[in-house]
């Protein structure tokens, strides 16, 4: 059975470069045919095997500016792009390093998801949120339109601060935390909370090579072509040395 694989595109901070990445970096990896997809305002300079969707239209009612975020929870649209069955969103800003057909194995027909990351100081004071990272999440295509109803019926709670503030808590919340799989630990490691060193040695010392994942994730900044380069940010425990590995890896796809 051929499975799915989306993403999404606009704007230009990430180039066509990062889609066709992506879609090498699973088919090198990919253990059974799929249809790869990529939802863009520019197809221009996709590769040939990615298919290029337009863009999801605003939300009747929708009043944030768009393209937002929040497009992800419209990717839960019945008949989008004709979509059905076993589908695996993807952000763009991650690299493929190992298997990938564990994540269509793993508890098929139900919603799967990464557990969001926290940083080590908040993590010492509390367990980790019963929130989803959406850079990495499976769904059902055509059998859970109920999230994109549950957004049109609450889209100013979903963009509050006071309530969910990010398309992924409201994505947990639409869901439903009794039919929400966390992926098991180790499959998709964060680059910026499992490689980068806590402060003050990331300024000293490179981030650390992961093992064992399949998805190296750049949720938030650096994105790889700022790891590669080094990363400065606002503050100095975000600093990133340049990281060798991180250009290999994304060179090699």
């Amino acid at each position: 059975m051929k499975v799915n694989v989306i993403c999404l595109k606009w704007g230009t901070f990430y180039g066509p470069d990062y889609v066709n990445r992506l879609y090498n970096g699973v088919k090198a990896h990919m253990d059974r045919p799929f249809r790869f997809v990529c939802f863009t305002d520019d197809p221009t300079g996709l590769a040939d095997g990615v298919e290029a969707a337009p863009f999801p239209e605003p939300p009747p009612g929708w009043k944030y500016g768009w393209p937002n975020i929040f497009v992800k929870l419209c990717l839960f649209r019945k008949g989008l792009a004709g979509l059905e069955g076993p589908t695996l969103f993807l952000d763009i800003d991650q690299i493929i390093v190992g298997d990938m057909g564990r994540f269509f194995d793993y508890r098929p027909g139900e919603f799967c998801i990464i557990r969001n990351w926290i940083e080590l100081r908040k993590r010492l004071f509390r367990r980790l949120p019963k929130v989803g990272n959406s850079s990495c999440f499976r769904f059902e295509a055509g059998k859970m339109e109920y999230v994109y109803e549950a957004f049109l019926a609450d889209m100013d709670r979903a963009v509050d601060q006071r309530f969910f503030r990010t398309e992924q808590a409201f994505m947990t919340h639409a869901v439903g935390l009794d039919k929400v799989n966390w992926w098991p630990s180790g499959w998709v490691k964060s680059f910026k909370r499992s490689c980068v060193r806590i402060f003050p040695l990331n300024l000293f010392l490179g981030a650390k090579k992961p093992s064992g994942a399949s998805i190296l994730c750049f949720h938030g900044a650096p994105s790889p072509h700022e790891a590669i380069a080094g990363y400065r940010g606002k503050h100095l425990n975000t600093w990133v040395k340049p990281c060798a590995w991180v250009k290999a890896l994304w060179e090699a796809v």
